[in-house]
């Protein structure tokens, strides 16, 4: 990482991100990539009204996310090819399951970011980019449960993250 010459919070290096991630602190960046994953997880996750979506939601997730490389945002597609070059081999620390308030919150903090660095087109691809990889999610496990539809469960944290994301 490097300083800003000023002392403010250190900035991605250059030198190993995509260029549209330079002006983002680590912290900043990391949030930012981390936070499709942590939806997925959260979509995919059954509950007391949501029954297990299956493997066939995660993996919806997965190219969800693959997707973001056609969109037509630098900041999306920087993520993407920052979230695919994770493979140095080394194992993350275990996380424990993501909860809703907790990517709630992950939500908004990126919202902050982006609203204070980011391009307002390629914050707004970034946030629909977002709902649509959980849509996908929730969309997939469904289908795995074809005779229940679409659970309410979905629907209501869909709506969720549609308002911690600032859609509308």
């Amino acid at each position: 990482m490097r300083r800003p010459a000023s002392g403010g919070s250190p900035e991605a290096d250059p030198r190993t991100l995509p260029a549209c991630a330079a002006g983002y602190s680590a912290t900043e960046w990391a949030l930012i990539t981390d936070l499709p994953a942590r939806v997925i997880v959260l979509a995919a996750r059954p509950g007391p009204d949501r029954p297990d979506p299956g493997v066939a939601a995660g993996l919806a997730g997965l190219e969800a996310i693959a997707a973001g490389r056609a969109f037509d945002s630098d900041l999306v597609r920087a993520v993407v090819a920052t979230i695919y070059s994770r493979h140095d081999g080394v194992t993350p620390p275990a996380r424990p399951p993501a909860d809703l308030v907790e990517v709630l919150a992950a939500c908004r903090a990126v919202i902050r970011v982006l609203d204070r660095r980011a391009d307002p087109a390629d914050s707004a691809a970034y946030r629909q980019w977002v709902q649509s990889v959980a849509a996908r999610v929730c969309r997939a496990g469904s289908q795995t449960r074809p005779e229940e539809g679409s659970a309410p469960a979905d629907r209501r944290l869909l709506d969720r993250l549609g308002a911690a994301l600032a859609l509308g």
